[in-house]
């Protein structure tokens, strides 16, 4: 995830947009049949994926081994490296060549992500823009490739096509092999305050030190699998990675005052750590309740002085993993406390500068810790030994067990409730990434949503799992509603492809945070949709799901059909809009109305007896008398019934409604939701009814229920609680009340 704080601008462009609430289509464009089954729109079963949603018995996966060396140039911001890469074939069919992603060079001079996004004259623009965009030389990013060799040292033909690279192989790769590959490389870093980026480093004017966040930084496998073959589009800057698993050994060399954190164990920390240091580690392995400091704000600042020209070698190994990250500075203070889950003990860390105090220090890796728990309770005990959270100014990134994350006092330390709100935010969401997609390892370069969106679902229920009270911007129904109601030619389905999105924030985390959240809270029910969920986190951990495995996966698991949901709110950008058309109140009488005839009926079943005839407050057949609480003895038809049919004590327990309330529905929005009614009656006390969804499946415009009550009722709400992301509220009351504006 890059730029949360992105997320929260585009949340408020789509509120300030979205002040004309849009013309419901007519009826005649509707479409109707919004239940039918999704076979139009999802992949057809196979061998490798199930009509359940679990893998099938054919299902593989390729995997890409890389032992690893780079060298950090801190003077000039250089990264020099050479790797090994093992692939081994999983697939039935043979493999031609390879194809790798050059991340990289994205930011290359002659990149032509440069050249996609429509750019207009700025009337207004900073100084430094202006000069970095039209006077400054632009940065010289990309990878520069040295080589590219076999097992045995002989060069290997390839082709670069901007940010991928296809490596001809000797022979054809058969199914059950290996070949290694050989590739050295160096690049700029790229200054990600500057020129942007998911990495990269950010210079500290006042001291001359960096700080090193580094990813992309080596060239890795791209993704082949049973959906598309390679996935080998472009990088165009929106939709991220698709990897694939293996183990990794890196070593990193840096200057010897450098403190580093990166993906894995480390396997050389009495080498790199003092013993001072080392101590305070080991206490921190015991400390379940509160962070150790390992690495102190004063030896931070002393190393901040130095400048060491001595170099030192941190060693790591990961197992399992999709990706490495690296970050590294001589600022840093580290802090650690352990987590228990599972059985095992995993470590909860934190690397920042004195600058993130006192906010990072106090919260930091306690939010770590807690969004292990949270996560691991919804999905899967969390595989990996570790997970550190590292402090980077306007940064939101994820990596195996490592992420970058925002949120930094101003220079006197103080901080407001909205940055400490924000850094605790992006904590959550950078660290629950570990199990989407690290662990449950979606395609995000074509599915934006399946990473971000499930992920910023179960962010919100990690915050309110903190604090019941947090406020979450993104997984309350409520909040997507400005989007939703906004003009529909800014809109995109959520399942759109990452880089044709125009409201990212919006469309791939707040709107499948929300859907999810109201199918958890409000469709399914808890205990459905978290059981559910667990499956689909279960049965794709450490794979490749698509769409159509989650999909089917939350049906399969839950005896819930919810083809109508997701076609509406994953397929569609309709609103959901219900509103009360009319209410009727209704009397009971012996005589039929005027305009019923008694005569002539024909009947299915046999003739069921005598009638009892329900009269409408105010049509031309009621009368004063019927003005009244209903009382079955009354009725002579109804009485003579209940007389002949009931036991005194089966008459006993009957009902005793008084009055009767036909309510009729409409719904302007194109979305089908449940109908949720809040009944206040005169005396204040409520009642609530749900309706599913379904109700609306005879009928897409407008469906009636008819209430009886013991009690006269004063109030009737669509709604009340704001469950649904209902987008207007002018229409979801009886009798009808002015709604206050928003804007108000």
């Amino acid at each position: 995830m890059r730029g949360i704080t992105i997320g929260f601008l585009l949340l408020m462009t789509s509120f300030l947009q979205a002040q004309e609430t849009p013309k419901p289509p007519k009826s005649d464009e509707r479409n109707t049949d919004k239940f039918k089954q999704m076979y139009d729109l999802l992949a057809t079963p196979n061998m490798y994926r199930t009509a359940s949603g679990a893998p099938g018995p054919e299902y593989y996966q390729q995997q890409a081994d890389y032992k690893i060396d780079v060298e950090l140039d801190d003077k000039n911001q250089k990264m020099y490296g050479t790797e090994t890469i093992t692939y081994t074939n999983n697939a039935k069919e043979s493999l031609d060549y390879l194809w790798l992603q050059l991340d990289q060079n994205e930011k290359a001079k002659n990149a032509k992500s440069q050249l996609i996004d429509s750019d207009k004259a700025n009337p207004a623009i900073p100084a430094q823009t202006f000069s970095r965009k039209y006077l400054e030389e632009h940065f010289d990013g990309g990878f520069k490739i040295d080589y590219v060799k076999d097992a045995k040292g002989n060069p290997m033909s390839y082709t670069i096509n901007q940010t991928m690279m296809r490596v001809e192989l000797p022979k054809v790769l058969q199914h059950g092999e290996k070949i290694a590959i050989s590739i050295k490389w160096w690049y700029n870093i790229n200054d990600f305050l500057l020129d942007g980026g998911r990495s990269g480093y950010e210079h500290f004017d006042k001291d001359g030190n960096n700080l090193y966040i580094i990813a992309q930084f080596y060239p890795r496998m791209a993704v082949y699998n049973d959906v598309e073959g390679w996935q080998n589009q472009q990088f165009w800057g929106s939709g991220e990675f698709a990897l694939p698993f293996g183990n990794f050994e890196v070593n990193i060399t840096v200057p010897a005052d450098h403190i580093m954190e990166a993906t894995g164990t480390l396997l050389n920390r009495a080498d790199v750590f003092t013993p001072e240091q080392l101590a305070r580690y080991a206490q921190a392995e015991k400390s379940f309740d509160k962070p150790v400091i390992v690495v102190t704000q004063a030896e931070a600042e002393a190393r901040e002085k130095v400048f060491s020209t001595a170099k030192k070698t941190w060693k790591f190994k990961a197992e399992n993993v999709r990706d490495f990250g690296i970050a590294t500075s001589r600022k840093f203070i580290y802090d650690a406390m352990a987590v228990k889950l599972g059985g095992k003990n995993v470590m909860a860390i934190s690397v920042y500068p004195k600058e993130g105090n006192p906010l990072w220090e106090q919260y930091s890796t306690r939010v770590v810790a807690h969004t292990l728990k949270s996560y691991s309770s919804h999905t899967f005990d969390y595989p990996y030994p570790k997970a550190v959270s590292v402090h980077a100014q306007d940064q939101g990134m994820e990596y195996p067990m490592i992420c970058w994350n925002w949120g930094r006092p101003d220079e006197d330390g103080k901080y407001t409730e909205r940055t400490k709100n924000g850094m605790i935010s992006v904590i959550v969401h950078e660290v629950g990434h570990n199990f989407f997609p690290m662990i449950v390892n979606s395609d995000e370069r074509q599915w934006t949503w399946m990473d971000e969106g499930l992920n910023s679902f179960l962010e919100y229920v990690a915050l309110m799992e903190w604090d019941p009270n947090f406020p979450a911007d993104r997984g309350p129904a409520k909040s997507i509603v400005p989007y939703m109601s906004g003009d529909q030619k800014g809109l995109e389905p959520i399942m759109t492809n990452s880089e044709s999105i125009r409201q990212f924030g919006n469309n791939a985390y707040g709107k499948p945070a929300a859907a999810l959240n109201i199918l958890r809270e409000t469709v399914m029910g808890r205990d459905l949709f978290d059981y559910a969920f667990r499956t689909y986190a279960n049965r794709w951990k450490f794979k490749h799901p698509t769409p159509e495995d989650f999909f089917r996966t939350m049906e399969d698991a839950s005896a819930f059909d919810l083809d109508w949901f997701w076609r509406g709110w994953f397929y569609t950008t309709d609103y959901n809009d219900i509103g009360i058309k009319e209410v009727k109140k209704y009397f009971v009488s012996n005589d039929p109305p005027k305009r019923i005839s008694t005569t002539g009926r024909k009947r299915r079943n046999a003739n069921p007896g005598p009638m009892v005839y329900m009269i409408a407050d105010g049509s031309d057949d009621f009368t004063p008398e019927m003005n009244k609480p209903f009382d079955s003895k009354e009725v002579k038809t109804l009485n003579d019934y209940i007389q002949s049919h009931f036991t005194k004590e089966e008459q006993a327990k009957l009902d005793t409604p008084k009055y009767f309330y036909q309510v009729t529905f409409n719904k302007p929005g194109g979305l089908v939701m449940p109908i949720l009614v809040e009944i206040t009656f005169e005396d204040g006390t409520k009642e609530n009814h749900h309706f599913p969804a379904q109700i609306w499946r005879m009928n897409d415009e407008e469906v009636s229920r008819t209430f009886a009550t013991k009690k006269v009722i004063s109030k009737i709400v669509v709604d009340p609680k704001l469950e649904t992301a209902d987008i207007d509220m002018t229409n979801n009351s009886w009798p009808k009340t002015e709604e206050k504006s928003k804007f108000d």
